[in-house]
């Protein structure tokens, strides 16, 4: 595995305090990687590969009881020589109808049978623009996927069906960037879906947009004011709200998961369920999932107001906007509170990776 610059061995004791987290909870996490990484699974976003280190960490895993002397024996620590920044996510639930109706009019899109992931040759365009999905014509060649905007009014997504309809634009925006949900039915039912793919456009920030054009104070933004501002805007078509949605050109697509796994939490871009404040998402062009991270910052994890979040994370998810190797998203966990909270995360942060013995020699 290439090593990313600026990273600095350090020794366990370094680490203020891994010996006090509940490292019981990081290695159940971890061999939710583990059992992926040794039977060779296809990850969902498929990511940098893991090197004979970890795999050889990931079978003693499945074997290992005590977790500190596991995670001591089989990796080191090595800090990362610059400040990070994290950011959270969350697994929305959201009322939804399986019908059209007055009320929940948005559709849920199903991945389009005419898209192509482009997972190791990304298309360029002439603009400058990467696309790392694309539209696959009768004759093989490949064009640019169509954008949100294409999507939303022209129903350009060939193909895909409806699996669900939610209230509003500004409902469906919110799953798509969190890359994953739980639909609430009348009857009481839940149904949950599983990102399935995007069309290829990079991410644009409605958030940071909204700060830039001074439409929301930077002091003052969080998910709920996004929510309540693109909404203020008006978000049906046409409308200011809805424009700027459209300004983040990426579009997400889902499919319904009853696999056990989906039962356990949403699945990541590893294809593995997600942790409550123990998975997070990384570059997936730098890391490798199975990853383990020591994290230290201070964000509103427990309620919402800052206070210092210290513990070992396991690297099982990726996104768009996750760019750098100093770069995290938190996965918060489930419903209106989780998504609260993380909607407040955008927080400086110290990294040191885990890298396994094999790897970690100079």
């Amino acid at each position: 595995m290439r090593r990313p610059e600026g990273l600095s061995p350090v020794a366990f004791e370094a680490l203020d305090g891994f010996t006090r987290d509940s490292l019981d909870e990081a290695l159940a996490a971890f061999r939710r990687s583990a059992v992926r990484i040794v039977t060779a699974e296809t990850e969902q976003r498929p990511a940098r590969q893991p090197p004979p280190g970890l795999v050889a960490a990931s079978q003693a895993a499945l074997e290992e009881a005590n977790p500190e002397d596991f995670f001591r024996r089989w990796f080191r620590p090595f800090r990362l020589n610059r400040t990070g920044f994290v950011t959270a996510y969350y697994e929305p639930e959201v009322e939804a109808r399986l019908m059209p109706e007055p009320g929940f009019e948005t559709p849920i899109l199903s991945r389009p049978p005419d898209l192509v992931t482009l997972n190791e040759a990304p298309l360029r365009l002439p603009t400058g623009e990467i696309l790392t999905s694309a539209r696959r014509a009768a004759d093989g060649t490949l064009a640019p996927y169509p954008d949100r905007r294409a999507i939303e009014e022209e129903g350009a997504a060939t193909g895909s069906r409806p699996i669900a309809f939610v209230r509003d634009a500004v409902e469906l925006f919110l799953m798509q960037v969190q890359g994953s949900a739980r639909l609430r039915l009348p009857d009481g039912a839940s149904l949950p879906l599983t990102y399935d793919g995007r069309n290829g456009w990079p991410y644009t920030s409605i958030g940071r947009l909204l700060i830039e054009r001074g439409i929301t104070p930077a002091g003052e933004m969080s998910l709920e004011t996004m929510k309540a501002t693109l909404r203020r805007l008006g978000a049906a078509s046409g409308e200011p709200g809805r424009k700027l949605m459209q300004e983040n050109r990426s579009s997400v697509f889902f499919r319904i998961d009853a696999s056990s796994d989906r039962q356990v939490g949403p699945i990541g871009g590893e294809g593995c369920a997600l942790t409550p404040l123990r998975s997070i998402a990384v570059d997936r062009s730098i890391w490798c999932y199975g990853l383990p991270f020591w994290i230290e910052t201070r964000v509103p994890w427990q309620d919402e107001t800052e206070a210092k979040l210290e513990r070992l994370m396991i690297a099982q998810d990726t996104g768009s906007a996750i760019l750098g190797a100093a770069r995290a998203d938190l996965f918060f966990g489930a419903g209106d509170a989780a998504g609260r909270r993380a909607g407040l995360v955008r927080h400086p942060a110290d990294f040191t990776v885990f890298l396994p013995v094999d790897e970690a020699a100079p």
